[in-house]
């Protein structure tokens, strides 16, 4: 397996109100914030259209469950499949099935700390 993660897909975290800090992040800096956050587009190296999400989520959420952290990383990886079962072999707990969409599979593993984090094989055209 040559890659892994690619990069960072995401940053999720809780908060008691979602809406008054997205306000705040777009009036003090800029963000261009909808109902999910805000989400960065850049280039990769090869030129290729890539996005980073930031999304802060009701702090009531059991969208990081098992984990009990406040927040969750999503990182961008290549060929989601063969990684979870390399993960897997190698002893990583995974979370859940994976989940298709038109803009990427999805699937989930815990770090050592029980932090949930979601890897990503992504279809960034499937946005533009």
């Amino acid at each position: 397996m040559k890659k892994r993660v690619t990069g960072l897909g995401g940053f999720f975290f809780k908060t008691k109100d979602p809406k008054k800090l997205k306000d705040w992040y777009q009036n003090h800096l800029g963000l261009p914030v909808d109902r999910y956050g805000c989400t960065f587009w850049w280039k990769d190296k090869d030129g290729n259209d890539c996005s980073t999400q930031w999304s802060p989520m009701k702090d009531d959420t059991t969208y990081f469950a098992p984990s009990k952290s406040p927040f969750m990383m999503n990182f961008r990886v290549e060929n989601l499949k063969e990684l979870l079962v390399v993960l897997e072999n190698e002893g990583v707990t995974i979370v859940g099935e994976i989940e298709e969409y038109d803009y990427g599979k999805f699937g989930w593993i815990l770090d050592p700390d029980g932090n949930k984090l979601e890897l990503w094989e992504p279809v960034d055209k499937a946005f533009l």
